[in-house]
Protein backbone atom coordinates (compact mmCIF):
# COMPACT_ATOMS: atom_id res chain seq x y z
CA UNK A 1 0.00 0.00 0.00
CA UNK A 2 1.32 3.29 -0.93
CA UNK A 3 2.46 5.27 2.01
CA UNK A 4 1.40 8.66 2.49
CA UNK A 5 3.16 11.77 3.58
CA UNK A 6 3.54 12.12 7.55
CA UNK A 7 3.86 16.00 6.93
CA UNK A 8 -0.06 16.19 7.13
CA UNK A 9 -1.63 17.22 10.59
CA UNK A 10 -4.63 14.83 11.87
CA UNK A 11 -8.14 16.04 11.67
CA UNK A 12 -9.67 16.99 14.12
CA UNK A 13 -12.18 14.54 13.83
CA UNK A 14 -9.46 11.87 14.62
CA UNK A 15 -9.29 10.77 18.36
CA UNK A 16 -6.29 10.71 20.31
CA UNK A 17 -6.01 9.58 23.85
CA UNK A 18 -8.74 10.76 26.68
CA UNK A 19 -6.76 9.68 29.55
CA UNK A 20 -3.05 10.51 29.53
CA UNK A 21 -1.19 7.45 29.31
CA UNK A 22 2.60 9.07 30.39
CA UNK A 23 0.92 8.97 34.23
CA UNK A 24 1.67 4.83 33.64
CA UNK A 25 4.90 4.10 34.92
CA UNK A 26 5.84 0.33 33.93
CA UNK A 27 6.61 -1.24 37.55
CA UNK A 28 9.98 -3.05 37.81
CA UNK A 29 10.14 -6.68 37.95
CA UNK A 30 10.43 -6.95 41.70
CA UNK A 31 7.55 -4.38 41.89
CA UNK A 32 5.90 -6.92 39.79
CA UNK A 33 6.14 -9.63 41.52
CA UNK A 34 5.34 -8.19 45.71
CA UNK A 35 2.07 -7.07 43.59
CA UNK A 36 1.24 -10.96 42.76
CA UNK A 37 2.24 -12.31 46.11
CA UNK A 38 -0.07 -10.20 48.01
CA UNK A 39 -2.95 -10.81 45.90
CA UNK A 40 -4.73 -14.06 45.77
CA UNK A 41 -5.94 -16.22 42.91
CA UNK A 42 -9.55 -15.38 43.36
CA UNK A 43 -8.86 -11.69 43.42
CA UNK A 44 -6.35 -11.57 40.56
CA UNK A 45 -9.54 -13.85 38.80
CA UNK A 46 -12.53 -11.55 39.80
CA UNK A 47 -10.37 -8.80 38.54
CA UNK A 48 -9.48 -10.68 35.12
CA UNK A 49 -13.12 -11.23 34.71
CA UNK A 50 -14.30 -7.34 35.22
CA UNK A 51 -11.18 -6.33 32.94
CA UNK A 52 -12.85 -8.64 29.92
CA UNK A 53 -16.26 -7.83 30.84
CA UNK A 54 -14.84 -3.86 30.21
CA UNK A 55 -13.73 -4.42 27.09
CA UNK A 56 -16.49 -6.57 25.57
CA UNK A 57 -18.43 -3.75 26.72
CA UNK A 58 -16.09 -0.98 24.45
CA UNK A 59 -16.20 -3.22 21.70
CA UNK A 60 -19.82 -3.36 21.31
CA UNK A 61 -19.49 0.31 19.45
CA UNK A 62 -15.95 -0.86 18.07
CA UNK A 63 -13.60 1.79 20.23
CA UNK A 64 -10.47 1.65 21.15
CA UNK A 65 -9.37 0.42 24.73
CA UNK A 66 -6.74 3.03 26.25
CA UNK A 67 -4.16 1.71 28.48
CA UNK A 68 -4.83 4.61 30.76
CA UNK A 69 -8.64 4.12 30.37
CA UNK A 70 -8.23 0.46 31.55
CA UNK A 71 -6.00 1.37 35.16
CA UNK A 72 -8.11 4.35 35.52
CA UNK A 73 -11.32 2.71 35.16
CA UNK A 74 -10.68 -1.38 36.65
CA UNK A 75 -7.32 -1.86 37.78
CA UNK A 76 -7.17 1.04 40.21
CA UNK A 77 -5.26 -0.43 42.44
CA UNK A 78 -4.24 -2.97 40.66
CA UNK A 79 -1.90 -1.19 38.24
CA UNK A 80 1.47 -2.78 38.94
CA UNK A 81 -0.11 -5.93 37.63
CA UNK A 82 -1.11 -4.70 34.77
CA UNK A 83 0.66 -7.00 32.20
CA UNK A 84 -0.08 -10.18 34.48
CA UNK A 85 -3.76 -9.20 34.40
CA UNK A 86 -3.97 -8.72 30.80
CA UNK A 87 -2.04 -11.58 29.55
CA UNK A 88 -4.98 -13.70 31.61
CA UNK A 89 -7.71 -11.82 30.00
CA UNK A 90 -5.92 -12.38 26.53
CA UNK A 91 -5.88 -16.07 27.06
CA UNK A 92 -9.39 -15.57 28.29
CA UNK A 93 -10.44 -13.86 24.81
CA UNK A 94 -9.07 -16.82 22.94
CA UNK A 95 -9.87 -19.74 24.63
CA UNK A 96 -13.57 -18.55 25.56
CA UNK A 97 -14.43 -15.89 22.59
CA UNK A 98 -12.59 -16.93 20.02
CA UNK A 99 -11.34 -13.18 20.18
CA UNK A 100 -7.46 -11.82 20.00
CA UNK A 101 -6.71 -8.57 21.25
CA UNK A 102 -4.24 -6.57 19.69
CA UNK A 103 -2.33 -3.10 20.62
CA UNK A 104 -2.78 -1.21 17.36
CA UNK A 105 -0.85 2.03 19.05
CA UNK A 106 2.37 0.77 21.00
CA UNK A 107 3.46 4.18 21.38
CA UNK A 108 -0.26 5.08 23.13
CA UNK A 109 -0.65 1.67 24.59
CA UNK A 110 -4.59 1.42 22.45
CA UNK A 111 -5.71 -2.33 22.03
CA UNK A 112 -8.79 -3.84 20.18
CA UNK A 113 -10.34 -6.74 19.86
CA UNK A 114 -10.11 -8.72 16.75
CA UNK A 115 -12.05 -11.88 15.74
CA UNK A 116 -9.86 -15.23 14.86
CA UNK A 117 -12.40 -16.54 12.89
CA UNK A 118 -12.19 -16.87 9.29
CA UNK A 119 -13.93 -13.22 8.17
CA UNK A 120 -17.33 -13.36 6.39
CA UNK A 121 -17.09 -12.81 2.50
CA UNK A 122 -17.42 -9.32 1.52
CA UNK A 123 -20.45 -9.78 0.06
CA UNK A 124 -22.24 -11.28 3.12
CA UNK A 125 -20.73 -8.36 4.78
CA UNK A 126 -22.48 -5.58 2.07
CA UNK A 127 -25.84 -7.24 2.89
CA UNK A 128 -25.50 -8.63 6.31
CA UNK A 129 -24.45 -4.86 8.33
CA UNK A 130 -25.60 -1.54 6.44
CA UNK A 131 -22.82 0.33 7.80
CA UNK A 132 -20.41 -2.17 7.88
CA UNK A 133 -21.13 -2.82 4.55
CA UNK A 134 -20.47 1.04 3.73
CA UNK A 135 -17.18 1.01 6.03
CA UNK A 136 -16.45 -2.19 3.21
CA UNK A 137 -17.23 0.15 0.25
CA UNK A 138 -14.92 2.77 1.11
CA UNK A 139 -12.05 0.73 2.31
CA UNK A 140 -12.02 -1.31 -0.86
CA UNK A 141 -12.30 2.15 -2.64
CA UNK A 142 -8.74 3.46 -0.68
CA UNK A 143 -7.06 0.08 -1.04
CA UNK A 144 -7.56 -0.09 -4.92
CA UNK A 145 -6.68 3.85 -5.47
CA UNK A 146 -3.06 3.01 -3.67
CA UNK A 147 -3.75 3.76 -0.14
CA UNK A 148 -4.81 7.43 0.08
CA UNK A 149 -8.14 9.06 -1.42
CA UNK A 150 -9.38 12.25 -1.64
CA UNK A 151 -12.57 12.92 0.02
CA UNK A 152 -14.43 14.47 -2.81
CA UNK A 153 -13.83 11.20 -4.86
CA UNK A 154 -15.54 9.11 -1.56
CA UNK A 155 -17.84 11.43 -1.29
CA UNK A 156 -18.60 11.24 -5.22
CA UNK A 157 -18.53 7.44 -4.93
CA UNK A 158 -21.37 7.28 -2.26
CA UNK A 159 -23.55 9.46 -4.11
CA UNK A 160 -23.60 7.18 -6.94
CA UNK A 161 -24.72 4.78 -4.65
CA UNK A 162 -27.17 7.05 -3.49
CA UNK A 163 -26.03 8.12 -0.36
CA UNK A 164 -25.25 11.89 -0.19
CA UNK A 165 -23.20 12.89 2.23
CA UNK A 166 -24.84 16.28 2.46
CA UNK A 167 -28.50 14.83 3.01
CA UNK A 168 -29.92 12.41 6.07
CA UNK A 169 -29.75 9.25 5.10
CA UNK A 170 -32.71 6.65 6.45
CA UNK A 171 -30.39 4.26 7.27
CA UNK A 172 -27.20 5.64 8.28
CA UNK A 173 -28.50 8.87 9.28
CA UNK A 174 -25.65 12.04 8.98
CA UNK A 175 -23.59 10.05 6.62
CA UNK A 176 -20.48 12.23 6.57
CA UNK A 177 -20.54 12.39 10.53
CA UNK A 178 -20.30 8.69 10.05
CA UNK A 179 -17.64 8.33 7.68
CA UNK A 180 -15.43 11.21 9.76
CA UNK A 181 -15.99 10.69 13.36
CA UNK A 182 -17.52 7.57 13.87
CA UNK A 183 -15.47 5.11 11.41
CA UNK A 184 -12.24 7.34 12.53
CA UNK A 185 -12.81 6.99 16.08
CA UNK A 186 -13.19 3.03 15.71
CA UNK A 187 -9.87 3.58 14.06
CA UNK A 188 -11.13 1.92 10.57
CA UNK A 189 -10.41 5.08 8.88
CA UNK A 190 -7.81 7.83 9.05
CA UNK A 191 -9.29 11.58 7.93
CA UNK A 192 -6.11 13.29 7.45
CA UNK A 193 -5.87 17.44 6.74
CA UNK A 194 -3.83 17.72 3.15
CA UNK A 195 -0.86 20.80 4.13
CA UNK A 196 -1.15 23.70 2.39
CA UNK A 197 -4.20 23.69 0.17
CA UNK A 198 -6.77 26.58 0.58
CA UNK A 199 -9.36 26.01 0.65
CA UNK A 200 -8.98 23.35 3.29
CA UNK A 201 -8.69 19.59 1.68
CA UNK A 202 -8.67 15.81 3.31
CA UNK A 203 -7.81 12.37 2.55
CA UNK A 204 -8.58 9.07 3.71
CA UNK A 205 -6.36 6.50 4.26
CA UNK A 206 -7.01 3.40 6.80
CA UNK A 207 -7.00 3.23 10.20
CA UNK A 208 -4.89 1.21 12.75
CA UNK A 209 -8.23 -1.24 13.27
CA UNK A 210 -8.85 -2.15 9.18
CA UNK A 211 -4.51 -2.82 8.98
CA UNK A 212 -4.99 -5.49 11.41
CA UNK A 213 -8.47 -6.49 10.97
CA UNK A 214 -9.61 -6.44 7.37
CA UNK A 215 -8.34 -8.86 4.88
CA UNK A 216 -7.83 -7.26 1.56
CA UNK A 217 -7.94 -10.92 -0.34
CA UNK A 218 -11.60 -10.58 0.88
CA UNK A 219 -11.77 -6.97 -0.83
CA UNK A 220 -10.74 -8.40 -4.06
CA UNK A 221 -12.70 -11.50 -3.96
CA UNK A 222 -15.69 -8.69 -3.18
CA UNK A 223 -15.01 -6.61 -6.10
CA UNK A 224 -14.16 -9.77 -8.39
CA UNK A 225 -17.58 -10.60 -7.69
CA UNK A 226 -18.84 -7.34 -8.57
CA UNK A 227 -17.15 -6.79 -11.99
CA UNK A 228 -16.98 -10.55 -12.92
CA UNK A 229 -12.93 -10.63 -12.66
CA UNK A 230 -10.76 -13.37 -11.12
CA UNK A 231 -9.08 -11.21 -8.29
CA UNK A 232 -5.48 -12.16 -9.83
CA UNK A 233 -6.83 -9.25 -12.79
CA UNK A 234 -5.36 -6.19 -10.25
CA UNK A 235 -2.27 -8.00 -9.65
CA UNK A 236 -0.55 -5.68 -7.81
CA UNK A 237 -2.78 -5.44 -5.51
CA UNK A 238 -2.96 -9.08 -5.54
CA UNK A 239 0.49 -9.33 -4.70
CA UNK A 240 -0.15 -7.23 -2.23
CA UNK A 241 -2.68 -8.87 -0.28
CA UNK A 242 -1.42 -12.33 -0.88
CA UNK A 243 1.43 -11.07 0.97
CA UNK A 244 -0.61 -9.57 4.05
CA UNK A 245 -1.82 -13.24 3.81
CA UNK A 246 1.48 -14.95 3.59
CA UNK A 247 2.24 -12.65 7.01
CA UNK A 248 -0.97 -13.27 8.85
CA UNK A 249 -0.79 -17.50 8.43
CA UNK A 250 0.42 -19.18 10.94
CA UNK A 251 3.66 -20.45 10.79
CA UNK A 252 4.84 -24.18 11.45
CA UNK A 253 5.90 -25.16 14.80
CA UNK A 254 9.65 -26.21 14.80
CA UNK A 255 9.82 -27.17 18.72
CA UNK A 256 9.20 -30.88 17.76
CA UNK A 257 11.67 -31.10 15.69
CA UNK A 258 14.77 -33.01 16.93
Amino acid sequence: MTQRKSSGKRSSTAVGVEEDDSIFTQPTTSQVQKGMEKLTKAQIDEKTTELVQYILMKDQKKIPIKRADIVKNVLKEYKNVFQEIMNRAQQRFEQVFGFKLVEIDAKNHVYILINKLEPVEGSEMISGNPKTGLLFVILSLVYMKGGVVPEGLVWNTLKKMKVDPGERHPEFGDVKKLVTDEFVRQRYLEYTKVPHTEPVKYVFTWGQRAEVEVSKIKILEFLGELHSQDPQHWSQQYKDASSQWSSRAPQPSTSSQR
